[in-house]
């Protein structure tokens, strides 16, 4: 059955890409052949959700100017640092659920890279040290977060914040580090498996100046972080990437621990979560110093029953019997020496 003006006019007003624009009518959306009618239930909940973000918006606004009156920083924010793909997700998502922190339930690498790109650095690194730290940091900070939470005190974690510790603690001295830990077989092979995946893990490096041709050019666009030394990886196997950032990451992240006070580090080792994640985390709540009532550790025995971004089943040394064991092996006396430090022997 051929469409009505109507029913044509029903799902172009709804169509983002048309409202406001030049396609007055119907027939100039650009979505024609892509697109079909919608009924007056998918074109209300779609009017629904854009008043929805409408109104966080001037939320949002109307925050960001109730905190300029204060400029009150952010108090012990609790910033999640680890490799990509040690569990740092879901470590971030089940401390979000908390109702004394707020969270954004994004990463917010894209935000920070924005407040010091990485081309200010020549694209060396996405690290920052203290030096990078300022009043003007710490208040456009507290600014975004507040606005976004509407909480002084709030939870944040992204791919690269394990190489920027040194930054985040002078711009916030009583902030809370949580450190996760993977064993290095697993890292290395959700690595692996990561940089197969550039839509959802290099959206943020197709500015990059370099030509990025990793596994015999097969992967050209680059993944998670930079860390110093990044281009000396950029023709070879993607193992050699993997063991490269696992431990460069890592290593950042425990040469920054002897400056944090004992009292503002907890660490956690991912495979604690699997073998008894009731305790783990507790003791991760614990030492950020929230509560952990019955509500909260019925949510967290069943946290691991819907995965974060998981690949595939969620088991200890998977690695082993999986398509990249070879792989891994070859490449893992490089990672001894730090996942030593970290406690894998």
């Amino acid at each position: 059955m051929s469409q009505t003006i109507n029913e044509r006019r029903v799902w172009h007003e709804s169509c983002m890409s048309c409202s406001g624009s030049a396609y007055a009518s119907p027939e100039g959306c650009p979505d024609d052949n892509d697109r079909i009618p919608m009924n007056l239930s998918e074109f209300l909940d779609k009017v629904k959700k854009t008043l929805a973000w409408h109104a966080g918006r001037a939320q949002r606004a109307w925050r960001s100017w109730a905190w300029s009156l204060s400029r009150r920083p952010a108090q012990r924010p609790i910033i999640v640092v680890g490799c990509s793909r040690a569990g740092t997700t879901l470590v971030y998502k089940t401390l979000s659920e908390s109702g004394e922190i707020g969270s954004l339930q994004r990463e917010t690498h894209d935000w920070w890279s924005d407040l010091h790109p990485p081309a200010d650095k020549h694209w060396d690194t996405h690290a920052l040290d203290a030096a990078d730290a300022g009043p003007a940091d710490r208040d456009t900070a507290s600014r975004y977060f507040y606005a976004g939470t509407c909480k002084h005190r709030w939870v944040d974690k992204n791919n690269q914040n394990g190489l920027c510790v040194p930054y985040l603690h002078a711009l916030f001295p009583d902030a809370v580090f949580v450190f996760v830990k993977r064993s290095p077989g697993d890292n290395l092979n959700s690595l692996i498996e990561g940089w197969k995946k550039p839509d959802e893990f290099a959206t943020w490096s197709k500015a990059l100046p370099e030509r990025v041709a990793v596994e015999n050019g097969t992967l050209t666009q680059w993944c998670f972080f930079l860390a110093k030394g990044w281009r000396d990886y950029l023709e070879v196997p993607v193992e050699d990437v993997a063991a490269f950032q696992y431990e460069a990451i890592n290593r950042a992240i425990l040469d920054a621990r002897a400056t944090i006070p004992p009292g503002q580090w907890v660490e956690v080792f991912y495979e604690d979560f699997l073998r008894d994640p009731t305790a783990t985390f507790r003791r991760l709540f614990e030492g950020c110093g929230l509560t952990f009532d019955a509500a909260t550790q019925a949510r967290c025995a069943d946290a691991l029953d819907v995965p974060y971004n998981a690949f595939s089943e969620i088991r200890l040394d998977k690695w082993k019997d999986g398509r990249n064991r070879e792989r891994i092996e070859r490449v893992m006396p490089r990672v001894a020496e730090v996942a030593a430090r970290m406690g894998y022997r």
